[in-house]
């Protein structure tokens, strides 16, 4: 039994503490968001000398940056803005777009790293080209926006989609300043889940680890004429006896003195001390000459005798 006790405890812990962990951080998390429950984060300014600046797979860069956008119904909004004014934001799948730009001058984001402050966005170089398409009225896209963007990413998951920010008319020399905003409903429940759930498993894990053991009863079941055997062998003289506390005594020791004796003779008592054996009979009883019968009395010298007074006649 303690063996169980000690494997469930240790996996208590295992699966707790982790637990506790995930919703501290989470909670951490939590205090830093809007005060309308959203999470936000500025780009650092994007220039180039391109038309277009393009995601080519937002699926995976949200997997690899920022997993939680993908899960539950979390909201995803992208803001942009030029120097000239707002800039056009689109969604299309990754074939349809890079047959768009081929011949368009664009530059592709390699990496967005999540850091204090504003976020880092690393550019490959422009690629050449002489076109100039207008992106408002296009067919290939699945959202679209002019100054922001809005969309849940669970809900375009594990499709190849690119993002492509460019001026509304089309023109290069990009200066961009991007922003980003995620909603998370599910954000704060789970955190207070995870740190409810972890300190009761850990709690759980303590009380399994160090509750003391309870002594084991010993229950010995015998035949009836093996009793005597296995209380000698236990050394007591009656299995009923086991695990009793010899009771003190209360009551004095009581002896019978003999009445009537001078004050100068000494004491005895009157019962004699209790043989350790138990004669058979009043005959085997050892003799006192103190109280044999006739008395035996001392030799010594004879009393006078004294005449007898006359009879008055």
């Amino acid at each position: 039994m303690r063996f169980v006790r000690t494997i469930a405890g240790m996996l208590l812990l295992t699966v707790g503490i982790p637990a506790l962990l995930a919703g501290a951080g989470l909670w951490l998390a939590a205090r830093h968001a809007d005060p309308d429950g959203g999470f936000g984060a500025r780009f650092e300014t994007i220039r180039t000398p391109a038309r277009a600046v393009v995601v080519t797979d937002v699926d995976a860069l949200l997997r690899a940056e920022a997993p939680v956008a993908r899960a539950g119904q979390a909201r995803l909004r992208l803001t942009a803005r030029t120097a000239d004014g707002p800039a056009f934001l689109g969604l299309a799948p990754t074939d349809e777009v890079r047959r768009w730009l081929a011949d368009v001058p664009h530059a592709t984001v390699r990496r967005v790293a999540l850091a204090r402050g504003p976020l880092p966005v690393r550019l490959d170089p422009a690629t050449a080209g002489t076109a100039a398409p207008v992106p408002v009225g296009q067919d290939l896209w699945v959202r679209e926006g002019i100054g922001a963007l809005e969309w849940s990413p669970a809900e375009l998951a594990d499709r190849e989609l690119s993002l492509v920010v460019m001026r509304p008319d089309g023109r290069a020399d990009l200066s961009l300043d991007l922003g980003a905003e995620l909603r998370a409903g599910w954000f704060p429940g789970v955190a207070w889940a995870l740190l409810a759930g972890g300190t009761l498993l850990v709690v759980l894990a303590v009380v399994l680890l160090l509750r003391p053991v309870r002594p084991r009863e010993v229950v010995f079941v015998v035949e009836p004429d093996q009793v005597p055997v296995l209380a000698g062998r236990l050394g007591v003289s009656s299995l009923s006896g086991l695990g009793r506390r010899p009771e003190p005594s209360t009551l004095p020791d009581r002896q019978l003195v003999s009445v009537g004796s001078g004050p100068a003779e000494r004491s005895r008592a009157a019962i004699g001390p209790v043989p350790s054996r138990r004669p058979a009979s009043l005959a085997d009883l050892p003799a006192d000459p103190e109280w044999s019968w006739p008395p035996a009395t001392t030799a010594g010298t004879p009393r006078p005798i004294r005449p007898a007074p006359p009879a008055d006649e």
